[in-house]
């Protein structure tokens, strides 16, 4: 059954003086104008403007051992930062959504997934990708031992995997099969090649042990 008393509520408010719009509207104004008014009051009565977010940032990038300067939407990410504006395109887009591992590459040593890392949060950082990894003509043990295990099919997801595979070496986590599947989780192989992967890696972190 309704409730008739509420009708009556709001008559008896409105007999007393009280409007209630008018009180809402009041107190957001208030809400809005008083940090407007204590801003414009610090900084000399002169109200600074945010810069447009749609504007492009310079920025500089530490890639593979060299500085590039770039100019990019603040939200560009690593990974299109060097696809599309650096011509780096080993490291591939594969899901665009850090589930995949494609596009993997090191940033400070530490392996991120470069399509949901922004190009801002790694200036100034080492960033290195697989092109980075071969010296010269000479490629790294963990690119030969991939070539040695047949790691790969399609090859796209190779990347992805080789530079994980060569933080996973690095960070200690090959000592066992079990550990290498596990820190390597992070990279599909749609291929299923995954047991030449484990070889391969276990290869390299074999020879890193003997030293």
């Amino acid at each position: 059954m309704p409730d008739k008393s509420f009708p009556s509520q709001l008559a008896s408010s409105n007999s007393s003086g009280f409007n209630r719009r008018a009180f809402i509207a009041a107190a957001a104004g208030t809400a809005v104008a008083a940090p407007l008014t204590a801003r414009a009051a610090g900084e000399g009565a002169s109200v600074s403007v945010a810069q447009d977010p749609s504007l492009p940032v310079s920025m500089a990038l530490k890639v593979n051992g060299e500085s590039k300067a770039l100019t990019l939407d603040a939200r560009t990410t690593v990974l299109d930062a060097l696809r599309e504006h650096l011509g780096l395109t080993g490291s591939k887009k594969g899901c665009d959504h850090g589930q995949c591992g494609a596009c993997t590459v090191l940033i400070e040593g530490r392996r991120v997934v470069s399509c949901l890392t922004l190009a801002l949060a790694a200036q100034d950082k080492e960033i290195i990708t697989i092109e980075g990894l071969a010296n010269g003509n000479e490629l790294h043990p963990m690119q030969q031992a991939f070539i040695d295990n047949d790691a790969f099919q399609c090859g796209y997801c190779t990347p992805g995997q080789i530079m994980s595979a060569v933080a996973c070496v690095q960070e200690g986590h090959a000592a066992s099969e079990d550990d290498i599947r596990e820190y390597m989780s992070g990279n599909i192989c749609r291929c299923a090649a995954y047991p030449n992967i484990v070889a391969a890696v276990r290869q390299v972190a074999s020879s890193a042990r003997k030293g």
